[in-house]
């Protein structure tokens, strides 16, 4: 018993040393280059259903599939086109989209979605006043500006309505306050600066704010309202437009248009018909005034209100008015909240775009500076203070400036980034801007500096600390070079090669042949009437231009002439009638007309002109050049598989 418990662990171990040897053993050399079974598992893996992966001949036909990819690649390589310019900046540009889910604290982003997803369940309704400041200005500047909030603020803790403060002149710098006291309405989450949203979700109802500070200044938030999510209607509308300068005369006349449209709506119009006469939005006016999914904030308020009062599908409002003009609006469909795991991969990628995307990539940063033992020197920084001067805030400052700065400045492991490397990357972030604090510039373009440094260090360890990144960049820049010479040698030069396509086509044209085809007249006739009238001026030997001329006089829909070769099943009248001869009246189950079919004569199989037959050709002449290209390079490299390890490949 002793011994069998001491011995399975080393059995185990045993097996896994083994897996591990088998993953590392050459499968298959091509070219003198070396492809190991965990390399092309992953591959095979990775484009083979799972219930077709274990099957011997998936297996067989896919390493032909992976020989001919390698070969075709190992060309590529053997003409340099791994090293050109174009190739370099395309597979860079990859690797940048690539890179970018590992360069960010993917826990942080996580609670970030489900942050996001909890707050779409509530709508808050809040008023704001605000107080501009920049990002970059002054200290002075910045302190002035806190100080102002907090004197606002200071006079509606003590009873001062907030709305009629906001309105006041002078006090909030958000120009529509002086209209609305700075009422915001109802927003959700990803409305608004991740900033503003994270206090006003965490403000109380009733309760003003602390002062937040966002790209736009401070603002004070007054929190009014939250109710559960009204969720998103499918509507549609009718608008007469107005305008703020429109005449007396004109903005009667609109609002006598939309009661005459309302009138035909109560009376049994037609909705959607009424949307498409009348309507002054004409892009929805094209679908029966039919709008976009909305929710929450996405529609003038009015609007908005007054679609979410309507409770079933298929009611409409009564005349309502924007500031863009009057409008009718129909309730088409609605729906909740879609579950966290149907709203995820579109949170992913809003929250990616968003101002809260930052947090995910502050805590990353660091991570990174944790794990690379980062160590820096602000005084090496400060030094900097000395050399920036006015010609840097007209975004002229050279990076001459600072020669005699060289020391070290702040490292990541045994990499070392200088005061030289700062002084470069100022000269390439500046631009025209106000005079400012010089100190501070300084101190915001170091840790930009700094920031980017080690998100680009850490970028450039994921081959090694992902082999999942490193084996995708692997197939991206195999994918490239198999495209562009592929694109040399098979697509582009079936294509341009018109000599040689003419000769393959002269070789197979029997490949290209057109089945019995029957020469057919077909007269589509509105009625009986129109038909018998046809077949009297057909026994007058009448041409089909003269009985056309002649049967349409008074309308273009009484008779339609089709008239050319068809084929077996193009035409169900012409293929009850595929003898030489004159068909009788057909009459038509599906609208009624009369159909005559004249089949003038039966063509035999014959082949296809090269016109007639040039995509094929093309594709096939793609295929035979592959086919020769690939039987070339099998000449020119030598490919060994080896079929014992190949046997082991899971």
């Amino acid at each position: 018993m002793l011994r069998s418990t001491i011995l399975l662990p080393v059995a185990m171990l045993m097996v896994n040393i083994a897996v591990s040897q088998n993953k590392d053993a050459t499968l298959m050399t091509i070219g003198g280059g070396k492809v190991t079974v965990g390399e092309f598992e992953s591959v095979y893996h990775k484009n083979n259903a799972k219930e077709t992966a274990n099957d011997a001949k998936s297996l067989a036909d896919y390493v032909d599939l992976f020989v001919n990819f390698k070969l075709k690649v190992k060309e590529a390589e053997a003409l340099g086109m791994d090293t050109a310019k174009a190739f370099r900046d395309e597979l860079a540009g990859y690797r940048k989209q690539l890179a970018q889910p590992y360069l960010t604290d993917k826990d942080v982003n996580d609670k970030l979605l489900h942050e996001t997803y909890d707050r779409m369940k509530t709508d808050v309704r809040a008023s704001h006043i605000l107080v501009k400041v920049a990002e970059n200005a002054l200290p002075k500047d910045t302190l002035e500006a806190y100080n102002k909030i907090l004197k606002i603020r200071a006079r509606v803790m003590k009873g001062e309505d907030f709305n009629k403060v906001a309105m006041e002149k002078g006090i909030s710098d958000d120009p529509s306050a002086k209209d609305n006291g700075g009422d915001l309405g109802y927003f959700t989450a990803m409305q608004m600066i991740y900033t503003f949203e994270t206090v006003a979700y965490n403000t109380k109802v009733g309760e003003v704010s602390q002062p937040v500070r966002t790209r736009y200044g401070y603002h004070i938030i007054k929190v009014t309202d939250k109710r559960a999510a009204q969720g998103e209607l499918l509507c549609a509308h009718i608008m007469v437009k107005t305008t703020p300068n429109m005449t007396k005369e004109d903005s009667l006349n609109a609002f006598a248009k939309v009661t005459e449209i309302y009138n035909k709506l109560k009376a049994g119009g037609k909705f959607d018909e009424l949307a498409q006469q009348y309507s002054d939005d004409k892009q929805s006016a094209k679908k029966g005034g039919e709008l976009p999914w909305f929710g929450t904030n996405k529609m003038p308020p009015e609007f908005e209100k007054a679609a979410f009062a309507l409770k079933n599908k298929g009611d409409y409002s009564d005349v309502m008015r924007t500031k863009y003009g009057w409008h009718i609006i129909k309730l088409m469909d609605k729906r909740g909240l879609a579950s966290f795991d149907e709203m995820k991969t579109e949170l992913k990628a809003k929250v990616t775009k968003d101002s809260r995307a930052q947090v995910g990539r502050e805590s990353l940063i660091a991570k990174v500076k944790t794990e690379y033992k980062f160590k820096e020197n602000l005084k090496m920084r400060d030094e900097f203070y000395k050399v920036i001067d006015t010609s840097f805030f007209d975004g002229k400052w050279d990076a001459a400036k600072a020669k005699g700065l060289t020391k070290p400045m702040f490292n990541l492991n045994d990499q070392v980034f200088t005061q030289t490397d700062f002084a470069n990357f100022i000269a390439s972030h500046q631009s025209k801007r106000p005079k400012g604090d010089g100190n501070m510039m300084v101190n915001q373009l170091y840790k930009q500096f700094v920031d980017e440094s080690v998100v680009a260090y850490e970028e450039s360890k994921l081959d090694v600390k992902y082999p999942e990144f490193k084996s995708l960049m692997e197939e991206y820049r195999d994918g490239i070079l198999l495209f562009e010479l592929t694109d040399q040698k098979v697509w582009s030069k079936a294509v341009k090669d018109t000599v040689g396509s003419k000769e393959y086509y002269e070789k197979n044209k029997t490949k290209y042949m057109w089945e019995e085809r029957a020469d057919a007249t077909v007269y589509t006739c509105g009625d009986e009437k129109v038909a018998a009238k046809v077949r009297a001026m057909m026994k007058k030997k009448k041409t089909d231009k003269e009985i056309i001329a002649e049967i349409n006089k008074d309308s273009q829909l009484n008779l339609n002439v089709d008239s050319k070769v068809f084929n077996q099943g193009e035409n169900e009248f012409v293929d009850k009638n595929w003898n030489p001869g004159t068909s009788p009246d057909i009459k038509s189950d599906k609208d009624k007309k009369v159909i005559i079919v004249v089949t003038n004569k039966l063509m035999k199989p014959e082949p296809k002109s090269y016109a007639e037959a040039k995509g094929m050709v093309t594709a096939d002449y793609q295929n035979y050049l592959e086919k020769e290209w690939i039987a070339s390079l099998k000449t020119k490299y030598t490919v060994n598989i080896d079929r014992t390890v190949l046997a082991t490949v899971k």
